[in-house]
This record gives structure tokens, C-alpha cells and sequence, in this order.
């Protein structure tokens, strides 16, 4: 399989099988917005609609971490957030623990999914066909976020540099991933003259965690993975930092974005953000878990600055935001 069959793939992910809400009664700048949304500031995410009757308030909240690693990990790393988010808008809010970047975007294009957090190259696809309102990522104490790709092999596979993976196989994670797909892409082709399906065998793992373990366990000769992904996997001795080799790191990108469905009322969105700027980590399940990369606090961002290099990333690989 060529690379620009596989880099086609990655706007039919955005093609769901679901029904199109009503679009705006009048014309909007919309830039690579779906047709349903509106941008009047210029912000690049959609505007919460200004008709009260087009704006929810569900009884109910539904929440989503991206698909990295065991869901049931996750269910419990964020089970004191969650019961703090409760008590900041009122609502029972649940976590609902999806399988792939796709069917989560897909939740939340159709009106089952209000809270979420997506990985970095999801967010893209996530803000111009779902009406995600990114607005916080996580960081360290001091202000220090992101983490970076890094390309993995194991000891004594016979890959030294990444010029040794030509004629191997490498595996990615997803083609929504930024770095389990988009970014070594583009790098690879860039930096390296080498495409998949030419230079190389790709094979699709799912997730960061499945391609870390597939090296570790000589399952992959190479894989393109997110280091903070690892980083946490070696805090729980899932694996041991002995059975991987680190042979390209990437520069920073920002980690998972987090925010709010478009079409939430504006008191809802505003409670919503309190809850995680005044969340207080220590000695909580989220800090337990996450300070294994690093991370201790919410970081206000926005999507139009933190995520240029994602969308210029996007762009080298020739990936269109289109949803239908």
C-alpha cells in the first residue's frame, strides 16, 4: 500500500455514518469548519450557537479520554475528576471508554459525547467535524507540556538509524495519530526519502501501547510512538526501559487537548472549564497516574496557536478536514 493511499484514509475517518444536524439559517465564516458551524471570531473552532433553542443542556455528561493504553486504566485515573466535575456543574458524569480516535470523534459529532480529551492528532479532525472546543492540555508544574514522537526498535533487531527500517516493517498506531502516524510521515518522507508501501512495510497496531509492546516483545521491528505513552508504561513496569531502542526523537509537540462540545449552554462550557482549572491534583487519581510523564496541572491553551504545527503537519501530508 502506497503512502497517499494510506494518508487517504486519514480524511475518510472523518466520512460518518451518521445524520447532519441543521445547518446555520444564515451564512458564516466557517474556514475548514463543517457547513454546521460558524467562526465569526476567527478563532478557528465553532462558535456556541446563539440561539438558546440549538444549545443543550443534558442531564447526563458523558466524558472521554483518547484511546491510549487499557481503558480500565483510565476509567480509574480519572475517577476523582470526574467526582469533582459533578460537584462544579450538578450532573452525573460518565466515562465512556472508547476503542479508537475515529469512534470517538464520531461520539461526539453525534451528540453522545459532551467532554473530552483528544490526542493530539485527533484534535484537527475533532474541531472542523464535531464542534470540539479545545481549551486546556495537560502540563508539569512548571509549565513545561507536550511531549515528543520517537521512533523504537529493540536489541539486536538489526536497525541501528532510521535508514536501516527500509525493507522491514514499522508499525503506527492509527492514521489520526500525530505521532503514530502523521508527524513520522511526513518526517520519514522529508527528512529520509522513505514512504511507506515503497521503502518500507506499514502495519496499523491501534494504539501507542500496542505498538510499545509489540517492539518489546519482538512482535514489530520498529514503531513510531508518543514518549509520554511510554514514559507511563515504564512507571508501571509494564515494560523495562532494557527492551527498547529510541533511534529518532521528534521536537515537542502539544499532548492530548481537552474541552467541550459547541453546542453545550455557555453557563455549562463556563463551569465546565472551572472545574478544570480548580482541580486541585494532589493526592488524587489523576495525579497518581499522570505524574508518571510528567504532568501535575491543567494548562489554559488555544486551538489556533498550540496545534499551527499540527495543522502544517496535516498539510505536508496532504490531509483534508473534510467530514462528508
Amino acid at each position: 500500500m502506497t503512502l497517499s493511499k494510506l494518508l487517504s484514509t486519514v480524511a475518510a475517518t472523518a466520512a460518518f455514518a451518521v445524520m447532519a444536524m441543521p445547518a446555520a439559517a444564515q451564512d458564516c465564516p466557517r474556514g475548514d469548519l463543517d457547513e454546521r458551524f460558524c467562526d465569526a471570531d476567527g478563532d478557528l473552532i465553532a462558535d456556541i450557537p446563539a440561539d438558546p433553542a440549538q444549545q443543550i443542556d443534558p442531564d447526563e455528561l458523558i466524558f472521554a479520554y483518547t484511546p491510549v493504553e487499557d481503558p480500565a486504566v483510565y476509567k480509574t485515573a480519572w475517577s476523582d475528576f470526574l467526582t469533582h466535575l459533578e460537584a462544579k456543574t450538578g450532573k452525573k458524569v460518565v466515562f465512556f471508554p472508547v476503542q479508537s480516535n475515529a469512534a470517538q470523534i464520531e461520539a461526539m459529532r453525534s451528540g453522545r459525547l459532551h467532554i473530552a480529551g483528544f490526542n493530539t492528532g485527533s484534535n484537527p479532525l475533532a474541531v472542523n467535524c464535531a464542534g470540539f472546543r479545545p481549551f486546556t492540555i495537560m502540563a508539569s508544574q512548571d509549565g513545561h507540556f507536550g511531549y515528543e514522537m520517537e521512533i523504537i526498535t529493540y536489541p539486536g533487531s538489526g536497525i541501528e538509524k532510521v535508514e536501516d527500517i527500509k525493507g522491514k516493517q514499522m508499525a503506527f498506531t492509527s492514521e489520526t495519530s500525530n505521532s503514530g502516524f502523521k508527524a513520522p510521515s511526513a518526517i520519514l518522507k522529508a527528512d529520509f526519502g522513505m514512504e511507506a508501501g515503497t521503502d518500507f512495510e506499514p502495519v496499523f497496531s491501534g494504539k501507542h501501547d500496542n505498538s510499545i509492546l509489540g517492539v518489546a516483545n519482538k512482535d514489530y521491528p520498529a514503531a513510531s510512538i508518543a514518549n509520554s505513552v511510554m514514559s507511563r508504561m515504564i512507571e508501571r513496569e509494564v515494560i523495562t526501559p532494557d527492551q527498547v531502542v529510541s533511534i529518532y526523537k521528534s521536537q515537542t509537540f502539544p499532548t492530548t487537548g481537552f474541552g467541550v462540545v459547541y453546542n453545550l449552554k455557555p453557563e455549562l462550557q463556563e463551569q465546565i472549564r472551572e472545574a478544570f482549572f480548580d482541580f486541585e491534583w494532589d493526592g488524587t487519581t489523576l495525579q497518581a497516574e499522570f505524574e508518571k510523564s510528567g504532568e501535575g496541572q491543567f494548562l489554559e491553551m488555544n486551538y489556533k496557536d498550540f496545534w499551527e504545527v499540527i495543522r502544517k503537519i496535516d498539510a505536508a501530508n496532504g490531509v483534508s478536514y473534510a467530514c462528508e
